[in-house]
């Protein structure tokens, strides 16, 4: 006969709380931030409920466990405050791209430069393709000199992150900013 699958208990997000707490004795710190020392984990309990406040497990993995009193609704709001706040200052660098043909005109040039300076500005790294088509195959030189020409033009605030290298009918290289 087979036993019926039963699936793991829910793994619970965040520290142990109140009756959670399954050890039996807990390094205490109170509601005002005072080390209790070492305590019985109901004694502890007792403490936290007088204060009308939550016993919560803030080092696990101490011996014995670190356990703090305070308000777990206050203590969850405030942490998720926190990291809404550092998602919010992380930047994301993406991969602009700058198409290209070989026998692109002075004018073009200078816009697709200046573009790819302002993207450098933002701390974005571009991805500079350089299109062959038709005969165009037959003068890879001439987009070598190209992407060398940008190279030059952008090594003050540009690094080259992957040469030029042929892929099919294009020529790619990646640029990043310098910080």
């Amino acid at each position: 006969m087979r036993r019926p699958f039963r699936a793991p208990p829910p793994t619970k997000e965040g520290p142990r709380t109140n009756n959670e707490i399954r050890v039996r004795e807990v390094q205490l710190i109170d509601h005002e931030g005072a080390n209790r020392g070492v305590v019985p984990t109901e004694e502890a309990m007792d403490i936290a409920m007088d204060a009308g406040l939550d016993l919560v497990e803030i080092q696990p993995n101490a011996n014995p466990p670190v356990c703090k009193i305070l308000d777990y609704g206050r203590y969850k709001y405030q942490a998720q405050k926190k990291a809404a706040e550092a998602r919010k200052k992380q930047k994301t660098v993406e991969i602009k791209e700058i198409k290209m043909r070989p026998n692109i005109d002075t004018h073009d040039y200078e816009v697709k430069m200046k573009n790819m300076l302002r993207f450098f500005n933002d701390g974005d790294k571009v991805k500079v393709t350089l299109r062959f088509r038709g005969r165009e195959m037959a003068h890879q030189d001439l987009g070598m000199k190209l992407l060398n020409k940008v190279r030059e033009e952008t090594s003050e605030i540009a690094k080259v992150e992957s040469s030029p290298k042929l892929e099919g009918r294009q020529m790619v290289m990646v640029l990043a900013p310098i910080k």
